[in-house]
């Protein structure tokens, strides 16, 4: 490995960044791609800008020429995963197979379907019953077959529901609202354990793949905390606010009244397995492998909250 190789990311969002911060880090140049082509005031200094189309093979392989790896870290709106998001990661695979750099690819635990309360490891069989949950299978099963073809050289790296700086989907509903007094937002049952990842952690796993060898043609989960359940999660809130934190929990029903104006909590009904039991993602393969644990749930609340404030 040089110290001059290039990294290039899909996807400025909350992962992008995480990874691109991770990578730099590490001392390698990075190139980001989004639709937009602007950077905001996240995007780490140094790292290169530059607007694409994702769904473009030709252009795909123009950003990607003569880069070592490649991390997938964009995708479609929620509501239009079973359209777009095979076509989009597809595109990005045929480029990086021809330009013959490393495939990294950011993913979560929907392919493993409804455990029944039972923990979640890397060698678990996909049994998905969600929309949602066959096209993660579908795509995931698409790079490691591209992978033991020899096509590609690939790994992937997968997070369970993760909040942090940068994150605008779960810590926009369910940490942000405290910070004003209001009721924060959680779902199905409040009472049950859930592992919960941090974006930076997933990031630093992503980049970590990308920069070992060893890791690749193969699936590994972002080292994360103990499962807490969502009531003691609030209460790791409360401890770093010093206030009291409301909260209030959707089920199904009211999911899907809001959902009939809000695509996004539409497309959450079916996700809501994940809350009604045990939700446990066993981390301990990178772990060991990579001899680092997840940050603690304490010091990830306190600096997504420090986030919250300075982002106001």
């Amino acid at each position: 490995m040089t110290q001059n190789e290039l990294h290039v990311i899909f996807g400025t969002g909350a992962l992008g960044k995480w990874t691109a911060r991770e990578l730099i880090r590490l001392g390698k140049p990075v190139r980001m791609v989004s639709h937009s082509g602007k950077a905001d005031s996240r995007i780490p200094a140094g790292v290169e800008i530059v607007q694409g189309d994702a769904y473009d093979t030709k252009h795909n392989l123009e950003v990607t020429r003569g880069a070592a790896a490649v991390y997938q870290c964009a995708q479609p709106q929620y509501h239009e995963w079973a359209e777009k998001f095979p076509p989009m990661q597809k595109a990005i695979l045929d480029a990086v197979s021809t330009n013959g750099a490393k495939f990294i690819v950011g993913d979560n635990l929907y392919m493993y379907g409804d455990t029944n309360g039972h923990a979640i490891g890397e060698d678990l069989p996909y049994q998905p019953h969600t929309k949602k949950g066959k096209v993660r299978a579908e795509m995931s099963t698409a790079v490691m077959e591209a992978h033991r073809a020899g096509k590609v050289r690939a790994a992937i790296g997968r997070a369970s529901n993760f909040f942090g700086p940068d994150d605008i989907a779960v810590t926009s509903f369910a940490i942000r609202p405290a910070l004003e007094g209001k009721s924060i937002n959680l779902l199905g049952r409040t009472d049950q354990p859930h592992t919960f990842s941090y974006i930076a952690d997933f990031g630093k796993l992503l980049a970590t793949l990308g920069t070992r060898e060893e890791a690749l043609g193969q699936i590994w989960f972002t080292p994360s905390p103990a499962p807490i359940t969502q009531i003691d999660l609030v209460k790791v809130m409360e401890d770093v606010l010093g206030h009291k934190v409301k909260f209030m929990a959707a089920g199904k029903m009211m999911l899907s009244m809001l959902g009939l104006f809000m695509p996004t909590l539409r497309e959450s009904v079916e996700m809501l397995y994940e809350w009604d039991k045990p939700f446990i993602m066993d981390s301990s393969k990178a772990e060991k492998a990579f001899g680092w644990q997840g940050t603690s749930l304490k010091d990830a609340m306190r600096a997504t909250i420090e986030w919250c404030r300075e982002s106001k």
